[in-house]
């Protein structure tokens, strides 16, 4: 492919986020020398480390620094330290009003075991065996962006969330995850709980009719907790799963647990094509570990990989930078969140020295 000239938007964020996203950052930069890529990083003011500069979770500046970018790299956002504001303005509201800003309604979190990594999961072997499925995650409605009310207080408190979606809101992600099982010759799984949530309701019948248009997909229903215990019993099953944003966000991570760490695993948030992608590690701030070199990078290393292919067009590219993880942990490398009982873990920049190093051995080499 013919040299790409393209601008990355980075929002460190909080707690470990700075450590993760430089590392990725890394990688990038490596990968575009070795490929022949330009690649230019902006870095802007996200989530608590806004509200200490700004006053607010997401500023002007960096809304429009994204708005302009070709794609999005983000580390993670919040932390104990803003946990006494309102909802409205800690450090998660940005990222939900990042979201929302840029029609960010698709989320993409692919859960595949790393072949060097099968023994710290928790399933056996052969449960795992072929384990490497997506997970298409509704990201603009349900009960997130609904009306959130309390009232009253102490023991005469009521709350409410309200859950809501449009026929057009399901449509939109289930042909996304249509059309990603029909080119990828995958089944399609849509979750729901449509045997008591008038939402759930709505998302089969949706999802039902379109199945039409895609002849070649073989769709199943499950309800959220047969889901949720066939990803654990049969995870090999699967191929895409569909659902809400809220039974996306549970199963996603519970998936994450397949793989050995919910530190494994990248993500990418999108919506209408032309329109930048938000590409992070699923993990959350952390801030115990912040500044102590021991939190893994390789969920936001595996999220720049991502950029790179469905951002981009990179596939070998993408492909580089896994393959070199992959020989990484396979020499034994392990961070401590990954590291079996006995062994001694490595501080997270040595493991991302040495995934840099493979990169590097294998661009000579070819």
């Amino acid at each position: 492919m013919a040299a790409l000239k393209k601008t990355i938007a980075v929002l460190p964020g909080d707690g470990i986020g700075p450590e993760v996203t430089r590392a990725a950052v890394q990688l990038l930069e490596d990968c575009a020398a070795a490929f022949g890529h330009r690649f230019e990083f902006r870095e802007f003011a996200f989530g608590g480390a806004a509200i200490e500069r700004f006053g607010v979770p997401m500023p002007e500046e960096t809304l429009a620094g994204c708005r302009s970018a070709d794609a999005i790299l983000l580390g993670a956002v919040g932390g104990p330290k803003w946990d006494s504001l309102p909802l409205g303005k800690r450090p998660e509201s940005g990222l939900l009003g990042l979201r929302k800003a840029l029609d960010l309604y698709i989320n993409l979190r692919p859960i595949r075991v790393r072949p060097a990594l099968m023994d710290i999961s928790p399933l056996r072997p052969e449960r795992l065996k072929n384990c490497d499925f997506e997970i298409v995650r509704e990201l603009a409605g349900d009960i997130y962006f609904g009306a959130h009310e309390i009232h009253g207080e102490k023991s005469a408190a009521r709350a409410m969330d309200i859950a809501e979606y449009s026929a057009m809101e399901i449509e939109r992600v289930a042909r996304y995850a249509f059309a990603r099982a029909a080119a990828h010759k995958r089944p399609l799984t849509s979750v729901d709980k449509a045997n008591v949530l008038a939402t759930s309701s709505l998302w089969r019948q949706r999802v039902t009719a379109l199945a039409a248009e895609y002849p070649g997909v073989a769709l199943e229903h499950l309800y959220v907790d047969n889901a949720a215990m066939q990803i654990l019993l049969r995870p090999a099953q699967f191929g895409v799963i569909l659902t809400s944003n809220l039974f996306g966000d549970i199963l996603s991570d519970e998936a994450a647990a397949l793989a050995g760490s919910i530190g494994l695993i990248p993500s990418m948030s999108r919506g209408r094509d032309g329109e930048p992608a938000l590409y992070e590690p699923i993990h959350g701030s952390a801030p115990s570990l912040a500044g102590k070199d021991v939190a893994s990078p390789l969920g936001a290393i595996l999220s720049a990989s991502m950029l790179l292919r469905e951002s981009f067009g990179l596939t070998a590219e993408s492909q580089a930078i896994e393959s070199a993880v992959d020989r990484a942990l396979a020499r034994g490398l392990r961070t401590a969140d990954i590291t079996a009982p006995g062994a001694t873990p490595v501080p997270a920049s040595a493991l991302t020295a040495q995934i840099r190093a493979e990169l590097r051995a294998r661009e000579t080499a070819l």
